[in-house]
Parts: C-alpha cells; sequence; structure tokens
C-alpha cells in the first residue's frame, strides 16, 4: 500500500522536500507491489505507444496489475484510470501518438493538486506510477516521490533534452520526419533558386535541428544554445555561398532560436534573394515510429518494471554509454546538458 505522508488538510511546501534515495534503501525492508499505474505526459512523442504496450505486457507476465491513467496527471488527481490487460496493447507498437492521451494539468502544478493525484491513487489502490514524458514530466513525477509516491520516469521527448539520458524515445522519428520535409524543400528551393528557412521544434534545445541540419546539408544554423551574429552566419554564409555560383539555400533554425518567417524576410531584404519561410511544427511529432524508437521505447520500459520488481523506486530510466540503466530522480534532475559551440563548429566545417 502507499503511504502518503500529507494530506489535503496537511499540504507540504513540495519544493523543500527530497525523494527517498532507494540506493539507500534495503530492499529487503520493502514490501512487493502489485498494482501499478502508467502515464503519458507532456509533449507526445512517437513511441510512446510502444513505451505503455511494454509496461503492460512486461508488468502482467511479471504478475502486476496495470492501470492507464488517461490525460497525464490532470486525468490522475480527476481519477480517470482503468486497468489495462494485454488485448488493450495490441496493434499499438506502429501507431504513433500515445492512446492513453496527454493534457497540461494547472491543478497538478500546484502542491494541493500534487496531493490530490497522490490521494486519488490510493483512491484507486495504485502502489507505484510509471510516468513517461520529457523533463517537465519528471517534475511532475518528482512532486508525487517527495510526498511519498513510488516513481519510475521513462524519457519520452522529441527534443533529446533530459540531460540524465543520452537518448529519448520520439527523437528519432522526429529527426527522420523533418529531414525528409526537409529534403523536399531544398527540391523546390533548387527549381526555383530560392533560399528556404526552415523551423523545426526546440524552444529550449537545438538538438533536433543540429543532427538534422548536417544530415539534409543545411547552409546556415540558428540554435537557442549558441548565440549567433545574423550579418556573418546567416547572410555572409548565402551571400559567399551565391558568389561561388549557388543557387540555393536551406536555413534550418530551431524554434527558441527565432522565427522563420521573421528570419526569411530580412534574408531576402538585405540580399535580393527570394526566401521562404516553412514551419513544421507539430508535423514532427506524429507518425509510425521509427525502428530504432520502438526498441528503445519497448526497452527502457521493460527496464522500468524492472526496477518495480527489485524494489528500486524514484529512478530515471536512462540511456548511458550505450546501456539502458537508472538513476536517482533528484540527482537526475540536477544534470545540465547543452549543446556546445564545439558542436556546432562541426556543422560550419561540413556547411
Amino acid at each position: 500500500m502507499l503511504n502518503i505522508l500529507y494530506d489535503e488538510t496537511n499540504v507540504p511546501d513540495i519544493d523543500t522536500l527530497r525523494a527517498d534515495n532507494y540506493d539507500k534503501i534495503d530492499p529487503s525492508t520493502v514490501q512487493d507491489l502489485k498494482r501499478i499505474g502508467v502515464l503519458t505526459s507532456g509533449g507526445d512523442a512517437p513511441g510512446m505507444n510502444a513505451a505503455i504496450r511494454s509496461v503492460v505486457r512486461t508488468g502482467i507476465n511479471s504478475g502486476l496489475e496495470i492501470f492507464g491513467v488517461t490525460r497525464g496527471f490532470h486525468g490522475l488527481w480527476k481519477g480517470e484510470m482503468s486497468q489495462i490487460n494485454t488485448r488493450d496493447v495490441s496493434e499499438t507498437l506502429q501507431r504513433g501518438g500515445t492512446f492513453l492521451m496527454t493534457a497540461r494539468s494547472k491543478t497538478f502544478m500546484t502542491k494541493e493538486g500534487v496531493i490530490k493525484g497522490a490521494r486519488m491513487m490510493e483512491v484507486y489502490g495504485l502502489e507505484a506510477l510509471i510516468v513517461i514524458g520529457g523533463d517537465g514530466s519528471y517534475k511532475g513525477a518528482r512532486a508525487l516521490a517527495r510526498v511519498g509516491v513510488p516513481v519510475i520516469g521513462v524519457p519520452g521527448t522529441i527534443d533529446n533534452d533530459i540531460a540524465s539520458t543520452e537518448y529519448t524515445i520520439g527523437y528519432d522519428t522526429a529527426m527522420n520526419t523533418a529531414m525528409e520535409a526537409i529534403d523536399k524543400l531544398r527540391d523546390t528551393a533548387s527549381s526555383h533558386e530560392r533560399c528556404s528557412v526552415i523551423e523545426v521544434m526546440g524552444r529550449h534545445a537545438g538538438y533536433i535541428a543540429l543532427n538534422v541540419g548536417i544530415a539534409t546539408g543545411a547552409e546556415c544554423l540558428l540554435i537557442p544554445e549558441v548565440p549567433y551574429d545574423f550579418d556573418k552566419d546567416v547572410i555572409r554564409v548565402i551571400l559567399d555561398g551565391r558568389n561561388k555560383g549557388k543557387r540555393h539555400y536551406i536555413v534550418i533554425v530551431a524554434e527558441g532560436a527565432g522565427s522563420a518567417t521573421d528570419i526569411a524576410a530580412r534574408i531576402e531584404e538585405v540580399t535580393g534573394i527570394e526566401a521562404r519561410p516553412t514551419i513544421l511544427g507539430h508535423l514532427q511529432r506524429g507518425g509510425s515510429p521509427t525502428l530504432r524508437d520502438r526498441t528503445m521505447a519497448t526497452l527502457m520500459s521493460a527496464h522500468a518494471i524492472e526496477c518495480i520488481k527489485e524494489k528500486r523506486f524514484n529512478r530515471l530510466v536512462v540511456l548511458k554509454d550505450g546501456k539502458i540503466t537508472d538513476v536517482d530522480i533528484e540527482e537526475g534532475l540536477e544534470m545540465k546538458k547543452t549543446i556546445n559551440q564545439k558542436e556546432l563548429d562541426k556543422f560550419w566545417l561540413l556547411s
């Protein structure tokens, strides 16, 4: 059974608490669990359905009862959950999105909302929760862990911006979707001798932009992690290319580094070269997951069940040095990850 440390009459300042670190707890002192929940939270990512399927099938085959929570943390505090069996996840492996759905929750962002979520787990007899999502979802999981709910985090976000892991579910599919779209845009840019400015997702992280820029042979790349000089890094690069005989240009910008519409207008105004913006947007979130996302989602989620069976709670599943393992949730969320100038310089050497 859950051991919730607080209730609606005793709401703590969650920011001052710290989740139990099970690296320091003897598993023999922890009781076996029988019933767990799983939810997807934040932005959807290709491979989330594969992750849910793995939790359900691995969990049931390990003797657990699995409850699916719909609409993320919003559905958790509202009690939107029901038991899932292996047939419920048939034919989901190849589907994009998340059949459990996801939603933002203003209520759960409050300390009172966290307590409501924990109390609703008690109502349904859930003893632990697997959270599939990104950094914001992990913070929600950590809040639950701090009030006594055992949690496991599985990384699901197209941005690949979770510091504790080398890879996140959905990243490969999103990059391939963007790459295929940019290849098509290059065809028409070449035909019309245009500059095509393509905005990809990445409000705070430029991993999609960087790798897609390398894969498509883009001329210019703008990401939020590294400041840029527009005249030097965009205008001069395009003009130098034109003066060498180039007749079409690809500029890739992560959404957090600027607006494709504004950048295209500035390029055309300064250079006289026709420039067209394209915003790929949520196109990158959809589609059938690639082989890598299906296998990583499946194996990472199976590892989450392994953590539960071994009574190692409050963990984040990670890929480290090419191997799937796990880290303490508090330690994982304290880690930092960013793109530095040296990594970006590799792009410019190729452009």
